[in-house]
């Protein structure tokens, strides 16, 4: 029941056509997205702004968890933590790895190893929980 990356990307212009996440990789183990980096993503001092990063994350477990589960448009978001490692670049795309630590019937659980694209050092370390709604309020 697992969705390809096309269809995901699909899904994804449609229903969040905000989104300047770009989908890189995805199968039913995690995904790995792309953010490009302009002037709207920084704040003072020339840093790519948290909530850029924390919104790059949540897209990834969520690309990932359609990966594996299907188009489920109804899971959300039930927690995500994310810890700042150090400064991305302002000039450097944010890369996104995902992996599915856990998946179960109601929650979902993902890893999220955040990079500025060409440094092999992570920017920030994000886990997220998410919540699958039952079967009977799929339809």
């Amino acid at each position: 029941m697992s969705a390809t990356k096309e269809e995901i990307n699909a899904f994804m212009a449609l229903e969040f056509p905000q989104t300047k996440c770009i989908v890189e990789t995805v199968n039913e183990k995690g995904a790995t997205l792309s953010h490009e980096i302009g002037i709207d993503e920084l704040r003072p001092g020339g840093t790519v702004s948290g909530p850029v990063m924390m919104a790059v994350a949540d897209v990834a477990i969520y690309v990932a968890i359609l990966g594996k589960i299907g188009i489920v448009p109804l899971t959300v978001t039930t927690s995500l933590t994310i810890n700042f490692l150090r400064k991305p670049s302002a000039e450097a795309r944010i890369i996104a790895k995902c992996t599915l630590m856990k998946v179960g019937r109601t929650l979902i659980v993902g890893e999220v190893s955040l990079y500025s694209e060409g440094c092999d050092d992570m920017v920030a370390h994000v886990v997220g929980t998410y919540s699958v709604p039952p079967k009977n309020q799929l339809s």
